[in-house]
């Protein structure tokens, strides 16, 4: 059954992974914080799979990953108390992370960082990664995605967290609740805006 009025969605599973991968790929090939990880678009287009692969895996065991009924739109969660990696765990996906990543492992680790450190301090669903296929863009699908995960926040009394570098996004997400509360910067040069929805009632 879908989440809501709209494009059905459903909740991914393992099997998932490569279509989602895929689809996030071809979503961020030209978004800003993927220009500041690997500045080389060839570099960019070859790497982002796989990169997108680790992120899937790590979201579907510490939260929730959604995608339309089509496989065009993915959404990936991280549940309340589930955000970020402890230094440990961090430790632990070095090795994945640095085939995945090659020379430019330094710069996703300084995103990484900044983006921990500007997550809210109250319990929350943190919205990692939400995107749609270039050529499926405009039907109403990525806002599917995203209302998915804002009712499960909701469900449990929660806010809902997010971080842009694309001022594109800002109305879109607007529009689905959030407001900025603040911006940051990573390493003097990525700008970056927080985005927080509060948990709203059944049905609100």
């Amino acid at each position: 059954m879908p989440h809501s009025a709209g494009p059905a969605v459903r909740e991914c599973s393992a099997e998932d992974g490569p279509n989602a991968a895929s689809v996030l790929a071809a979503a961020f090939q030209d978004d800003p914080v993927m220009r500041f990880i690997v500045p080389d678009p060839k570099v960019r287009r070859a790497r982002m799979p796989r990169m997108f692969a680790l992120l899937f895996d790590g979201d579907l065991s510490r939260g929730a990953c959604f995608m339309t009924r089509d496989g065009q739109a993915v959404t990936l969660w991280q549940a309340p108390g589930r955000a970020g990696l402890s230094w440990p765990d961090k430790i632990r996906a070095l090795p994945a992370w640095s085939r995945a990543t090659g020379t430019a492992l330094l710069r996703a680790l300084a995103y990484s960082d900044a983006s921990d450190a500007n997550r809210p301090a109250e319990p929350h669903w943190y919205l990692h990664v939400a995107g749609c296929a270039p050529s499926a863009q405009g039907r109403g699908l990525g806002r599917a995605v995203v209302r998915a995960g804002l009712e499960r926040a909701d469900r449990d009394g929660v806010p809902a967290c997010l971080e842009t570098s694309n001022p594109a996004n800002l109305g879109f997400y607007g529009s689905l609740g959030f407001a900025v509360t603040h911006e940051w910067r990573v390493r003097g040069r990525l700008l970056s805006w927080s985005m927080l929805r509060p948990a709203r009632p059944s049905g609100a």
